[in-house]
């Protein structure tokens, strides 16, 4: 049953203003949408009773600087809990209990080539680890694997080390995250050993991508794409490449606000704005037959 609370504009847009002044990992980005929010506030722009027409207005304008996708005033229907990240893990948590985990379809299509579809997110490790790891295993045995994020929409960048690990052959650098807190770097490494059987890094992978891909999903995509390990197929990605954090600002709206940014050790850069550019440019719908033929034109060369 939902809660019906009196919305004020005012106690959110405060809070959010001051989240993203203290936490946002460009600070002088911060301070400029902290005044243009505030400035917006005073004009009236917010005066509204519903929180879901709030949520849109607000996230217009934090996108409004840098486009930045992952800065968000997010609208829940149901009461959210104030803790920290609380609104998140709860409507994450549904997803997972109805998606077998995060690993929804395992396929062994013709000529000896797999299909593993990952959505609708990279799940919490803790989560997920056991899921993946047998859908991961049991397409070990393929000849070439397909990697479906087509309808991923992020997750956890343990989830990416994890996945990849299944997916090379040796320990490798796969990306480094900056955090605003502390002003401190933290690298992410594929794991020396994993449960189950691996793929391996030799024989031919191919990952899927649509414009719907986003934030961790496109890690996965880009940071197997800049190793050279793997084949992006389908369409140019969202471009997120922010990991944030959420902040519960009133009982059914939730400011997530990134705290860190990804820099890729081969390229230097990431996907920020630009999203994971295919290496086989199609539609989404055609990416699974495309890759499929090219799987099979790799294994009979």
């Amino acid at each position: 049953m939902t809660t019906l609370t009196k919305l004020q504009p005012a106690p959110v847009i405060n809070e959010t203003a001051r989240l993203l002044t203290e936490h946002y990992v460009f600070p002088e980005t911060a301070e400029q949408l902290a005044g243009l929010l505030h400035r917006r506030l005073i004009e009236g722009a917010y005066d509204v009773d519903d929180p879901e027409a709030l949520a849109r207005l607000v996230t217009v304008d934090l996108q409004s600087v840098n486009g930045d996708r992952h800065l968000r005033l997010k609208h829940h229907a149901d009461p959210v809990p104030p803790k920290q990240g609380a609104a998140n893990l709860a409507a994450i948590r549904r997803d997972f209990d109805t998606s077998l985990g995060g690993a929804p379809r395992v396929e062994l299509l013709g000529g000896g080539v797999a299909v593993v579809e990952l959505a609708p997110m990279l799940f919490p490790l803790e989560w997920a680890a056991e899921p993946l790891s047998a859908a991961l295993t049991l397409a070990s045995r393929a000849q070439a694997l397909i990697v479906d994020l087509r309808a991923n929409r992020g997750g956890d960048p343990d989830t990416v080390a994890f996945v990849c690990s299944y997916l090379l052959d040796e320990r490798t650098h796969l990306n480094t995250m900056y955090w605003r807190a502390g002003e401190r770097s933290e690298q992410s490494w594929s794991l020396p050993h994993v449960p189950g059987v691996s793929f391996g890094g030799s024989k031919p992978l191919y990952v899927l991508s649509s414009d719907s891909t986003f934030s961790a999903a496109e890690e996965l995509a880009y940071d197997l794409q800049q190793l050279g390990r793997a084949v992006v197929v389908g369409e140019r990605t969202r471009g997120g490449a922010h990991p944030c954090e959420g902040w519960t600002v009133h009982p059914h709206l939730e400011a997530t606000v990134p705290v860190g940014r990804a820099v890729n050790p081969v390229s230097g850069a990431n996907w920020e704005g630009v999203g994971v550019q295919p290496d086989v440019p199609c539609a989404a719908a055609d990416s699974l037959s495309q890759a499929h033929a090219l799987a099979l034109a790799r294994l009979a060369g």
